[in-house]
């Protein structure tokens, strides 16, 4: 029989895949031939903290944070037994003074998560930071800025990070709700006012069970509770209410509480294989199958770069946005393993919100998403005293007080940095100071005095298009205007990567030159907005229209594979091909959200 020039059957042994769930620890053991595995581990989330009784003073515990998410494709020794360890979740905080506990390791052979750390207490020891951990768990009690810190996640350090910092608590002399815990997909959300707690930072979704796990706890609230994280997070309690406990099997962190704090959730190990079909196939039958969709084609091997949209910059002296999180595999990284003829779906995220008109509130980047990576949107700047974590962190603005520094915003660990810090002197207006980047953080003012906004943070160059590309620089702050005079105080550069510039600063209305605005991220760079500038003794709601913040620039997600790659939709995304030496390579570049095919 003619057959093309083969000779002999052709013998496959790969079908589809089948999924082995361990919500226990216990043993996996390869098959013959096996030599990897697709894998999913999650540590066990920490515990939530608690509140003093009988809490008239406040609700601030923390949520507790996220176990530690690690997925991807591990070579494995084939007819070999592997022993796995599911982490428990950590207990919540038996009263004020003790935080929660962390939730313990999830072990599949090389690969370890770490369990979420737990959330503060009221009277917790030290300045009731959150307890680091896969991700950190939520502060407790602030009575000063240095106080009731979210703890760091992605503790200890590997990459991809596995998690993300606790949110922080509000800062008051009396009480503040407590910080959300850090989740796999998202910082923990920081108590916004006395009464209301921080929420649980989201979950992350992975491409093996297509659901999402590791949510961070909610703060604890005297009026309002921080809502659990998507992924398993338990929501923190109102008033005297325990918090609620994370989700068995998700390393969802528990909620923060009054009469105590929420237990975590337990992790789980999930190890995804090959199904193999022993067997004589004819080159009709493979035929068959393949035209009818039931062929199953080889994996696709890919590199990545997924980039966050850059947050808004604010009114008035703000500091600059922080730039969108920055994701990538190249090079040198651990790449991601797609599954032959499938869709994957992409998100690429928006650029944030700038106060444009003035007394618009500013938003921060929306995330971008490819399979099991999710970059998160830069931090926002609002006006001269908020700060707002994220991908990148936004600079501080001139400053709530006098003598005082302030810190910037926080980065998300492996994504970005921080905004940068501004001390403000007596009889001082002052200027602001830079958002983060992808590669240094925000430019500080560490003293009083005319001068300009603080430059952003520098971004990160990267070669995965073929091309050096630099992303994610960080916005600039917006200046003060010049006490003595003369030009107005320039605002702060833009960081390299798409960073905007700060707006200027003058004096008074009409001031000749005027006021100069500041300029929004470049597009799909994920470059923080520039904050604005400020004028002598006007109040924030009544600046001109030319004291502007200015938007965040967009995101982009790049795939790079040396074939595999059948499509990418809508037509305004590219797929190419790269000339020598790296030809052969196939880039497809995402500056809108669509559709990858494998």
């Amino acid at each position: 029989m003619a057959n093309g020039g083969i000779i002999g059957p052709n013998v496959v042994i790969n079908g589809t895949t089948t999924t082995q769930s361990f919500t226990a620890s216990g043993t996996f053991t390869s098959r013959c031939g096996q030599l990897s595995a697709n894998y999913l581990v999650v540590a066990g989330g920490g515990g939530g903290g608690a509140s003093q009784p009988p809490f008239s003073g406040g609700s601030d515990g923390g949520g507790g944070g996220a176990g530690g998410f690690r997925c991807g494709i591990l070579s494995i020794s084939p007819n070999s037994p592997y022993p796995i360890t599911v982490g428990a979740g950590g207990p919540g905080a038996p009263n004020d003074t003790t935080p929660g506990g962390s939730g313990t390791d999830s072990i599949f052979s090389t690969i370890t998560s770490a369990g979420g750390g737990g959330g503060a207490s009221r009277s917790g020891p030290g300045s009731r930071a959150g307890v680091a951990g896969g991700s950190g768990g939520g502060g407790g009690q602030a009575c000063s800025p240095t106080d009731g810190i979210g703890g760091a996640g992605n503790t200890p350090p590997v990459s991809p990070p596995q998690g993300n910092t606790g949110g922080n608590a509000f800062v008051s002399p009396a009480a503040g709700g407590g910080g959300g815990g850090g989740g796999a997909g998202a910082v923990g959300g920081n108590s916004p006012s006395t009464t209301i707690g921080g929420a649980g930072g989201a979950g992350s979704p992975n491409s093996i069970l297509e659901s999402i796990y590791a949510g961070g706890g909610g703060g604890s609230g005297t009026t309002t509770s921080g809502s659990g994280g998507t992924g398993g997070g338990g929501a923190g309690g109102t008033g005297p209410v325990a918090g609620t406990a994370g989700t068995t099997n998700t390393g969802g962190g528990g909620g923060g509480g009054g009469a105590g704090g929420g237990t975590g959730g337990s992790g789980i190990v999930v190890i995804q294989q090959p199904a193999f079909a022993p067997g004589i196939w004819s080159l009709n039958d493979q035929y068959n199958f393949k035209k009818s969709g039931t062929w199953v084609s080889a994996p696709v091997s890919v590199d990545y770069l997924v980039l966050a949209g850059g947050g808004g910059g604010g009114r008035h002296r703000a500091g600059g946005a922080g730039a969108g999180g920055l994701l990538t595999s190249f090079p040198g990284g651990q790449k991601l393993s797609l599954s032959g003829g499938t869709s994957y779906p992409i998100t690429v995220g928006a650029g944030g919100t700038g106060a444009n008109p003035a007394a618009t509130p500013t938003s921060a980047g929306s995330p971008s998403i490819f399979s099991s990576i999710t970059s998160i949107g830069g931090g926002n700047s609002i006006d001269t005293t908020t700060t707002n974590s994220g991908g990148s962190g936004s600079g501080m603005g001139s400053g709530p007080a006098i003598n005082t520094t302030f810190p910037g915003g926080s980065g998300t660990p492996g994504q970005g940095n921080p905004g940068g810090s501004t001390l403000r002197g007596s009889g001082v207006v002052q200027s602001a100071s830079g958002g983060g980047g992808a590669g240094a953080a925000g430019t500080s003012l560490p003293g009083p005095g005319p001068q300009a906004g603080g430059a952003g943070g520098a971004g990160s160059a990267n070669l995965i298009s073929g091309c050096s590309v630099t992303y994610a620089g960080g916005g600039g702050g917006g200046a003060a205007y010049n006490p003595l005079g003369g030009n107005p105080n320039p605002g702060g550069a833009g960081g390299p990567g798409g960073g905007g510039a700060g707006g200027s600063g003058v004096a008074s209305l009409g001031s000749a030159p005027p006021i100069i605005n500041a300029t929004a991220g470049t597009a799909n760079t994920g470059g923080g907005g520039g904050g604005a500038g400020g004028l002598c003794g006007v109040p924030c709601g009544s600046q001109p229209s030319s004291a502007l913040g200015a938007n965040g620039g967009s995101g982009i997600v790049i795939i790079r594979a040396s074939g595999g790659i059948s499509a990418v939709a809508p037509g305004t995304n590219t797929l190419t091909t790269l000339p020598a030496p790296a030809g052969g390579c196939q880039v497809a570049t995402f500056t809108v959200s669509g559709t990858l095919t494998t």
